[in-house]
């Protein structure tokens, strides 16, 4: 990945924290996106330096639409004609229909959907001719297996996994677009770390949470790999969408 320049949403923590760094040592520079986490967007900054490429930090309200296609400016302006488009960063909020208002659902749509549309409309766009690009969608495997709890995020992403499939027809052939579904990989963050986590795994096949190795792997091989593959949805998630 030497002289690809990607731009994380998200990267200045928890996962996306460490799509950002598996990028670098991949090779990669990284454009590491955040909204309050300044702190840790720097200190993944310093790390990726750490390693030789390249690493910028950018701040964005990714609710505020009419900061997304700056985002997408400064990054190149910093960094070069961007190559790949990781949509990492949403809310995940225990809201279900009845606990749901407008501003909660117009938020998640908002954050979770609307954001990475206008990213990667705005990164194809920037695309130079004939120029390779990649786009990966942190997804969850309850876009694939809507249910009633944590509604408007649910709805969200299961529509950021339609979004996927129908950009990764209409971005061809230069553009591919695929999914990375989530399991059980990170307790939510404002989980209490001291509460019994056991039942998260009483419906999944694998019966344990996933290694953040196992992770990157897999994020590497989509931003990496075979350029045959648009409009995959890769679940990691230790079978749990089958159940």
């Amino acid at each position: 990945m030497q002289a690809q320049n990607v731009l994380i949403t998200g990267a200045g923590r928890r996962i996306g924290r460490q799509l950002a760094l598996a990028a670098a040592q991949a090779g990669a520079n990284v454009a590491i996106h955040y909204h309050s986490s300044a702190e840790g967007a720097e200190q993944t900054a310093r790390e990726i330096r750490s390693l030789g490429r390249k690493a910028i930090t950018l701040c964005a309200d990714l609710a505020q639409v009419d900061q997304l296609e700056a985002l997408i400016a400064k990054a190149e302006e910093q960094l070069g004609n961007l190559t790949g488009l990781v949509n990492n960063a949403s809310i995940f909020e225990p809201l279900d229909w009845q606990t749901t208002t407008l501003t909660d659902w117009e938020r998640n749509l908002r954050i979770n959907l609307t954001a990475p549309f206008i990213l990667s409309q705005t990164f194809a766009r920037h695309l130079p001719m004939g120029a390779s690009g990649r786009i990966i969608n942190i997804l969850d495997w309850r876009a694939l297996r809507p249910g009633a709890d944590h509604l408007p995020y649910t709805i969200s992403k299961a529509a950021l996994a339609a979004l996927t499939r129908s950009l990764a027809q209409a971005l061809a052939p230069h553009i591919t677009v695929n999914g990375l579904a989530l399991g059980a990989i990170l307790p939510p963050a404002d989980q209490n770390t001291n509460k019994n986590l056991s039942h998260v795994l009483l419906n999944v096949p694998a019966a344990r949470w996933a290694n953040l190795d196992e992770v990157t792997a897999a994020f590497i091989f989509l931003l990496y790999g075979p350029s045959y593959i648009t409009g995959e949805i890769l679940h990691l998630d230790g079978g749990r969408h089958l159940v």
